[in-house]
């Protein structure tokens, strides 16, 4: 594929370094318990702020992702073992570090039977049991579309249940492995019907060479589907092997989309340059929590 003209990076892109104990404390932590993470696994550009002020979003059932989706630095290949102690070591972990929003994610398993749904229910009884306070958070793959496997992980009752569409449709096929967009958006309607009380989230990456028609587009299908929070960020090219960037998005677009998405219902948005899916979440989701009350307190008027 021929390669873009390189697109110069712009200041609001700049991040600030914080490498101090916290940081150092949650790498460590997270070597000697054999775990992954997907602030490092995808070079998240957020690590060093979120490991500065203790938050991690933990990455289950190994390094290895049997797709290849060309916006993601994780691993690919063909994973060689499932590790049926990581869901206590993911708890062991997030009660070390105190945590009251845990965020648990996954590279996609398409070689298992469940995709790792039974994992990712592990992993929630897990840290439940552990710190039963705390809110978890999943971001699961599409299952290839076995809902069965989805029941199992709704069954768990996540207190967020979070699946990214990542594009608009007419790229989703050039830029996601396997996954549909259509399936996407299936899975969360099916999340809601076996859990209606559970809010679910997506995410919506920009500068991939989207319009902002069918940005707009995409929240209304998200909608359409009754997905609660959005967030929206910035793609950076992992490697000259990934998917092109096509444009930097200026932070005032970011602003214009977040009121965008707000008119269309979500009870959250999340948009800016530096924005992830699991970024602020715990703040996503007081956020979203407050949303709703305020909706049944206008129901009850």
């Amino acid at each position: 594929m021929k390669q873009r003209e390189k697109v110069q990076k712009p200041d609001w892109l700049r991040i600030k370094l914080t490498t101090g104990g916290n940081y150092a404390e949650i790498k460590d932590m997270m070597r000697s318990k054999t775990l992954h993470s997907v602030c490092e696994e995808a070079r998240c550009p957020n690590i060093y702020e979120c490991w500065a002020n203790r938050t991690a979003t933990f990455m289950i059932l190994g390094d290895i992702c049997t797709r290849a989706c060309r916006f993601c630095a994780v691993k690919t290949g063909l994973p060689t073992e499932l590790d049926l102690q990581e869901p206590e070591r993911v708890a062991e972990a997030a009660e070390q570090m105190g945590l009251r929003h845990c965020v648990v994610t996954s590279v996609a398993r398409d070689d298992l039977a469940d995709g790792g749904a039974s994992i990712f229910a592990a992993t929630i009884h897990a840290i439940r049991k552990r710190m039963p306070f705390c809110r978890v958070e999943v971001l699961i793959p599409d299952f290839m579309g076995n809902w069965d496997a989805l029941k199992v992980v709704m069954d768990a009752k996540p207190d967020i249940l979070n699946h990214n569409i990542e594009t608009v449709e007419r790229l989703s096929d050039r830029v996601r492995a396997k996954a549909k967009y259509s399936r996407s958006l299936e899975l969360l309607k099916k999340a809601k019907e076996l859990a209606p009380k559970i809010p679910t989230k997506s995410s919506i990456m920009l500068g991939v060479g989207e319009e902002w028609d069918e940005i707009l587009q995409a929240m209304d299908d998200l909608r359409a589907v009754d997905c609660n929070i959005l967030t929206l960020g910035q793609y950076l090219q992992p490697s000259a092997n990934h998917l092109p960037l096509v444009r930097y998005v200026h932070p005032d677009e970011f602003a214009k989309l977040k009121e965008e998405g707000l008119r269309r219902g979500f009870r959250h948005v999340e948009s800016g340059p530096l924005v992830r899916s699991s970024y602020h979440a715990h703040e996503q989701t007081d956020s979203a929590a407050a949303a709703s009350e305020r909706e049944l307190d206008e129901s009850r008027a």
